[in-house]
């Protein structure tokens, strides 16, 4: 089999899902639970031979899939989703957020607005890009008690813009159908 993109699901209703490898995506076709497909992209994904007929199985799926049934309803654009630091680093465009330089992940730490000792928490609300530098600077304190100040602000981006923060092969069709579900304000690269 050859390589793959990630396949963009939905809820019936066009709702940003989730990505599934092609391999769960030919599941969902196999037991008909596409409701309905968009995008540009399709892939032919061929199976086994079959010993009575010697016809190959074949199932074609798109690079955009809604997904039928109840399952996925609940599951709001608006959920706050999981926090690490590649999508930290990737809604920070790897800028420091009080140097303003632009690293490597390797080279970036999350840092905690609130200190995690005096009370804060870690969620995205709470947490910004920083150089190991920047860091460790401000230590155990606010960015005031530190004399520090904050170049931008932490914002918990939604499912669209999660969506495309933790999948670096995003087909073209994939980033514009995303890209219309991602608000205005956000520091997300829209380029796939």
């Amino acid at each position: 089999m050859g390589s793959y993109p990630l396949i963009l699901t939905l809820d019936q209703h066009g709702v940003p899902h989730r990505w599934v490898s092609w391999q769960h995506a030919c599941f969902y076709y196999a037991k008909d639970l596409v409701a309905w497909t968009i995008g540009e992209h399709s892939f032919l994904i061929h199976g086994g031979f079959n010993r009575l007929t010697g016809e190959r199985s074949s199932i074609e799926t798109n690079s955009i899939i809604a997904i039928k049934g109840k399952a996925l309803a609940g599951r709001s654009l608006h959920q706050v989703p999981p926090l690490s630091n590649r999508e930290l680093f990737h809604r920070d465009r790897h800028i420091c957020a009080y140097c303003g330089t632009v690293l490597p992940g390797s080279r970036l730490t999350r840092d905690h607005i609130v200190p995690v000792s005096q009370g804060g928490r870690d969620g995205w609300m709470n947490v910004v890009t920083a150089c190991r530098p920047c860091n460790q600077t401000k230590s155990g304190r606010t960015p005031e008690q530190a004399g520090m100040q904050l170049i931008y602000a932490p914002y918990v981006p939604n499912k669209a813009e999660y969506l495309i923060l933790c999948n670096r092969n995003i087909l073209a069709d994939q980033m514009d159908f995303l890209a219309r579900h991602v608000p205005s304000q956000s520091r997300v690269k829209l380029s796939a």
